[in-house]
């Protein structure tokens, strides 16, 4: 980045002010990102142009390189308006971050041609790898891929086994679109329009430098490191992007509360004709809401600031305080989940209408609580069992 690109960098509370600039035409699309089952055009258009996928990317290929703090802010505060959209810029927009932890000519394929190129991924493990001379062949299907109809690559999830331990490591395969089928298969109750279909490879050759180990994200030595020196890209991989799956519930429920005190809470009763304002629940629910969102965007908030000054240093953060960082990002749909419901309910009848924001946010926030980095059952386990003293068996963290 030149000093004149530097100092016309946006700050924070710029990127803040575009995202809530947005919010009336994020509802407004609304309605047209869940019937074409992705992020309309328009709306990716409005993200580039506003600076939102550069806020992680290295600033090599013009991006902003600021603290995870900026990116989920800006997420959550377009997630007021849609969390469909939302959703899909987290997920592909923390690619920018992932990528740069790529060898450096993975880094030039993607972006040395159109640094504004857009990766979609399914980490799930589910590619058949075979070794060969120079790099791997890969075959599969992977479901869950959100925004791939907005992305030239993708990032697909495999186990190769571990030349030391001979354990099986996961690893990321980066793989361009002409060497992936997209199947448009999303067809849901909720986050309709993150069109997060289906991809399938069939025998696609992958360069050895197009693959990013676990391990490295884990321990933070990845590949990247020797032209992305930046703290940022010394954080735990498995902090960052569980981030991305969650902070969207956060900010969907701050939308949905919004909308509640400007119409629910203000309507009146079919049955009493009395105000809705004055019902203790109503009250207490507002309250509540409020507060527990302020709570959540403060925890995630410190535990980024921990982590960074960790990563300024030069030093990985313990394990004890990855495993509650990433315990405590889990929980956050559960709780958002809790909180819709409660809203839904003292929405009325009214609130059960197509098209109803509360209603969407219910669906929404419930099926973004489905993904597996969202289930706090399984992380709990872990993080309970180290601190009596078992053995850690999660590296994503």
């Amino acid at each position: 980045m030149t000093l004149a690109e530097a100092i016309m960098a946006p700050t924070t509370e710029d990127l803040v002010a575009r995202a809530e600039a947005l919010i009336p035409t994020l509802r407004e699309r609304a309605d047209q990102c869940e019937a074409e089952n992705k992020v309309p055009d328009a709306t990716i258009a409005d993200f580039q142009a506003a600076g939102f996928f550069k806020i992680l990317q290295p600033k090599r290929y013009g991006g902003y390189e600021m603290d995870p703090e900026t990116f989920y802010e800006v997420q959550m505060k377009v997630a007021e308006g849609c969390m469909s959209s939302a959703w899909v810029l987290g997920v592909v927009a923390v690619h920018n971050w992932q990528l740069a932890l790529f060898d450096p000519q993975a880094q030039e394929d993607v972006w040395g041609q159109d640094p504004t190129t857009l990766i979609s991924s399914s980490y799930m493990p589910r590619a058949d790898v075979t070794p060969v001379e120079g790099g791997y062949r890969i075959s599969g299907r992977w479901g869950f891929s959100s925004g791939v109809d907005h992305c030239d690559w993708a990032f697909l999830g495999g186990l190769v086994k571990d030349p030391e331990t001979g354990v099986p490591d996961f690893w990321t395969f980066l793989v361009p679109r002409k060497d992936f089928r997209v199947l448009h298969i999303w067809n849901t109750i909720g986050l309709g329009g993150t069109g997060s279909h289906d991809v399938t490879v069939e025998d696609a050759y992958v360069p050895a430098y197009r693959t990013h180990r676990s391990k490295d994200g884990f321990a933070s030595t990845n590949p990247g490191a020797k032209v992305n020196p930046a703290p940022l890209y010394k954080l735990p991989f498995g902090q960052v992007f569980v981030r991305a799956v969650s902070s969207s519930s956060i900010g969907a429920l701050q939308g949905a509360l919004n909308t509640f005190l400007e119409t629910g809470a203000k309507r009146k009763s079919n049955n009493t004709l009395a105000s809705v304002s004055g019902d203790p629940d109503v009250q207490v629910l507002i309250a509540e809401t409020q507060s527990a969102i302020d709570e959540m965007k403060t925890v995630l908030f410190r535990n980024f600031g921990v982590l960074n000054e960790f990563a300024r240093r030069g030093e990985a953060a313990d394990l004890e305080t990855r495993l509650r960082f990433r315990y405590q990002s889990a929980q956050i749909s559960g709780r958002c989940c809790e909180l819709i419901s409660r809203m839904f309910y003292l929405s009325g009848a009214d609130g059960i209408y197509r098209g109803n924001q509360i209603a969407r946010t219910f669906c929404d926030i419930h099926t973004g609580r489905t993904h597996v980095a969202n289930n706090p059952n399984s992380v709990g386990r872990n993080f309970g069992g180290v601190m009596l003293g078992a053995p850690n068996t999660d590296s994503f963290i």
